[in-house]
C-alpha cells in the first residue's frame, strides 16, 4: 500500500445488539463493501478507503487515504502534522457515525416495534443490529436503479464495474484496486450508454446514462441533495401523509428513468434519510401477505394500489420509522441469514440405512443430504437474494 497513509486502528463503543455489520452491510443497501481477510469490510467512500471490523463490544475503524499532492514542506512543523492528522482522524470518526446511522438507539426501536407487532417480537430478535445506512443519494439512486430485476451478485458486479471505468481511483489493498462512486457528471458523455451495455448492465445502462443527464445537467445544482431529510430529530419530521417532504422527494424520484415507486423508496429510505419509505417489492409481498393478512379480497396481486396499501399498513402500524422496521424483517426473512444462525455443525439426514446380523447391528451409515458450519455457507447464497424479479419460479430454484 506504497503511497498511502494509513490510520491507526480506532474504535467506538458500540454493541452487537445496536450494530451487526455482516448483515446490514449484505442486506441489499449497499453493494460496494468488500469483505478482506474474513473479518474487514472495506469500501471507498468520500476520497478514502474505509475499514470496519467490529467485536462483541466495539467497532473499529481506520482510514487509508493517498498521500496529499500538495505535501508539507521540509519546514512544516511536526505541530502541523499532528494537528492534521487529528483533523482527519475526526473526520473519518464523523463519516462512521453518519454514514452507519449510529446515532438512534437501535435497541428501544426494536422494544418499541415489538410492542406493536407480534410478528416483528417473533423474528426481530434474532436479527439485531440491522442498520439503515445514510449513503450518498447518488450512488443510491444508480445502485437501485441497477436492482431492477436483479440479485445482488449481479448488481454489486455492475456496480464495481461502474467505479471501476468511471470513478476515481483511491488505492490498491494487496492486489484490490478501490474506486470511489463516479458523480453524475461522469456518466454524461455520448458513448456511456453503450459502454455500459458492454459491460452488461442491458437496458439499465439506457436508464443510468439518461438519469445521470438529468441530474447533472437538467435539474438545479444541488436538486437531488435538496430531497434529503435534513432533520436530525425524528420528532421534528412532518407527520407521513399529505404533502410532507417523502412524498415531495418520492415524486420527484419518479421524473427519473428507470425510477418506478420501490426504487424510489428504497433511494427515500437508504440515500435521502425518510424513514418512513417502504420499499415494496416481490420479497415484502409475500410477507405481507404471509404474516399481515395481504393477497385477499382487492389486494390480491402486487398492483400500484396494493404497493400504497403495504406501505401505508406498516406506516401506521411502526410509525416515522417504519422503512427501518421492514428491513429488519426482511433480513430475517432471508434464508442466508437464517442459516448463519448456526452456532454447530448442522446436517440435514436424508437416510439411514442399518445391517442386521442376528438381531446385532453390524454396520450403520448416515446418508447426509447436506451439512454446514455457522460461517460456511456457499457464497453464491448470500449474493443470490432477489432484489426485485419478475419470477418467483428462479428465486425458489436457487434456494432448493
Amino acid at each position: 500500500m506504497a503511497n498511502l497513509r494509513i490510520s491507526e486502528w480506532r474504535k467506538l463503543p458500540v454493541s452487537l445488539a445496536e450494530l451487526c455489520l455482516d448483515t446490514t452491510l449484505r442486506c441489499g443497501q449497499s453493494f460496494r463493501w468488500k469483505k478482506l481477510n474474513n473479518e474487514e469490510w472495506t469500501c471507498a467512500l468520500h476520497g478514502r478507503m474505509l475499514s470496519l471490523k467490529q467485536d462483541d463490544t466495539h467497532l473499529h475503524y481506520r482510514s487509508i487515504r493517498p498521500n496529499s499532492t500538495s505535501s508539507l514542506s521540509p519546514n512544516a512543523s511536526a505541530k502541523t502534522s499532528v494537528l492534521e492528522a487529528s483533523n482527519e482522524d475526526e473526520e473519518t470518526e464523523a463519516l462512521v457515525k453518519q454514514y452507519l446511522n449510529l446515532t438512534p438507539d437501535l435497541t428501544s426501536l426494536y422494544e418499541q416495534w415489538s410492542s406493536v407487532d407480534a410478528n416483528f417480537k417473533k423474528r426481530a430478535p434474532k436479527f439485531t443490529g440491522v442498520r439503515i445506512l445514510k449513503q450518498d443519494a447518488w450512488e443510491a439512486l444508480v445502485g437501485f436503479i441497477c436492482s431492477s430485476n436483479n440479485n445482488i451478485v449481479r448488481i454489486s458486479q455492475m456496480v464495481n464495474n461502474l467505479c471501476l471505468h468511471y470513478g476515481p481511483l483511491i488505492g490498491h489493498i494487496d492486489d484490490q484496486a478501490f474506486h470511489d462512486f463516479p458523480p453524475a457528471e461522469a456518466l454524461t458523455g455520448s458513448k456511456v450508454e453503450g459502454h455500459l451495455r458492454e459491460l452488461g448492465f442491458g437496458y439499465r445502462a439506457g436508464y443510468i446514462a439518461k438519469t445521470a443527464k438529468m441530474v447533472a445537467k437538467e435539474k438545479p445544482e444541488g436538486w437531488l441533495q435538496s430531497l434529503c431529510n435534513s432533520s436530525d430529530d425524528p420528532d421534528q419530521k412532518l407527520p407521513t401523509g399529505g404533502r410532507d417532504g417523502y412524498r415531495t422527494a418520492h415524486e420527484e424520484l419518479l421524473q427519473l428513468q428507470g425510477v418506478g415507486p420501490k426504487v424510489a423508496d428504497c433511494v427515500c429510505l437508504m440515500g435521502l434519510g425518510w424513514g418512513e419509505a417502504v420499499p415494496v417489492d416481490t420479497h415484502v409481498w409475500q410477507i405481507a401477505q404471509r404474516d399481515y393478512k395481504f393477497g385477499k379480497g382487492k389486494h390480491k396481486s402486487l398492483t400500484k394500489a396494493t404497493y400504497d396499501a403495504v406501505g401505508d399498513y406498516f406506516r401506521q402500524l411502526w410509525g416515522i420509522e417504519a422503512g427501518w422496521a421492514h428491513s429488519v424483517l426482511f433480513a430475517a426473512d432471508l434464508k442466508t441469514f437464517s442459516e448463519r444462525l448456526m452456532t454447530k455443525v448442522e446436517v440435514d439426514i436424508d437416510e439411514v440405512k442399518i445391517k442386521k446380523e442376528d438381531k446385532n447391528i453390524v454396520e450403520s451409515k448416515v446418508i447426509i443430504k447436506r451439512e454446514y458450519l455457522v460461517d460456511e455457507v456457499k457464497d453464491e447464497k448470500p449474493n443470490e437474494v432477489l432484489i426485485d424479479s419478475r419470477s418467483q419460479r428462479a428465486k425458489r430454484r436457487r434456494f432448493v
